[in-house]
């Protein structure tokens, strides 16, 4: 399994009879049930999802061989991976995450500032956190047509235009 999409995760039990908290990282939420089979990130584990109802942030679902909450709760922290010919195509300025994911980043003059190390999301615009060059340190950039003009995934490079700030101040 080597194109495998991270489309959630495993949050734990729900109730006692093997039920399971399940996160959904999908445009459509609903939409994770679509992708089953489901994997896990090696590709050594496949779970047939069901969802059975809305709950708070998120969904109750089930899996077959998921009997008991200690059976749901062993799968805690679990992502569930849908092959990613199983993904809907997206538009020329959407991208999935994990293609983002290592991504070396060019500032507009030809300078590499760093690669992409995660892409976040907490309400409102995707964050590219970057780990910048020759250091340890991170920052953020966010992942809008201003900030990032290009994304060429073919060359395997992001051109950004980094809103003043962004970026650690070379001369301190």
């Amino acid at each position: 399994m080597t194109d495998l999409i991270c489309v959630g995760a495993i949050a734990g039990a729900y109730g006692v009879r093997g039920e399971l908290r399940v996160k959904s990282y999908c445009a459509v939420p609903e939409d994770i049930e679509t992708y089953t089979p489901l994997w896990s990130e090696d590709g050594s584990r496949k779970f047939a999802l069901a969802i059975l109802r809305p709950i708070k942030n998120g969904f109750a679902a089930r899996i077959p061989e998921v009997a008991t909450k200690e059976d749901a709760d062993a799968l805690r922290g679990t992502r569930l991976y849908a092959e990613r010919a199983q993904l809907p195509g997206l538009p020329d300025d959407e991208f999935y995450h994990a293609d983002l994911i290592g991504l070396q980043v060019y500032d507009t003059g030809g300078v590499m500032l760093g690669r992409v190390k995660t892409v976040q999301n907490h309400g409102a615009d995707d964050l590219l956190e970057l780990q910048l060059a020759g250091t340890s340190a991170t920052t953020f950039l966010p992942f809008t047509k201003r900030a990032v003009p290009t994304v060429d995934l073919a060359a395997g490079r992001i051109v950004a235009d980094p809103p003043e700030g962004t970026l650690p101040d070379p001369d301190n």
